[in-house]
């Protein structure tokens, strides 16, 4: 009986490292899943973009920093979307742009508009999120950026 019983502690133990060894790569798979979700971007020199972040950067200005300020960095009545993106996940994100959103807060009523019919701004989404990231992350200063070289 002994044997049994120790067998089993042995397979108990097999079994419990096994479980935290697939674990432990799930989680550094996720990770990694996260970070390139999170960071769509890519820097290629000071202040040097990809095109998609850089067409991010056109789309934001032509229908966004209306609102939300030149460079992302908000105004009197639209968030610093800089410091917002610091925390807001790219689903959110992409919600809140499709959806809008409305925000009611000390008697102060703020109102995002839904972009979902907006084809020039639902198109080029990732884009945009691309831009904002990078300039959330410090990647990217302000101003107009450079595409990176072909």
């Amino acid at each position: 009986m002994p044997f049994v019983g120790g067998f089993r502690l042995v397979s108990l133990t097999v079994a419990t490292c096994v479980t935290l060894a697939v674990a432990s790569f799930a989680e550094a798979d996720q990770k990694a899943d996260d970070e390139a979700y999170e960071r769509p971007y890519t820097i290629c020199g000071p202040n040097q973009v990809d095109r998609g972040t850089y067409n991010g950067y056109r789309r934001y200005h032509a229908y966004c920093h209306v609102c939300h300020g030149p460079d992302g960095l908000g105004s009197s009545y639209a968030p610093n979307l800089v410091e917002s993106l610091k925390v807001m996940k790219r689903d959110d994100f992409s919600q809140v742009v499709a959806g809008g959103r409305q925000n009611i807060q000390a008697g102060k009523e703020s109102v995002m508009p839904a972009f979902y019919e907006v084809a020039d701004v639902m198109n080029y989404l990732e884009d945009i999120y691309s831009y904002l990231k990078a300039r959330s992350d410090g990647k990217l200063g302000r101003g107009r950026p450079e595409r990176c070289p072909s």
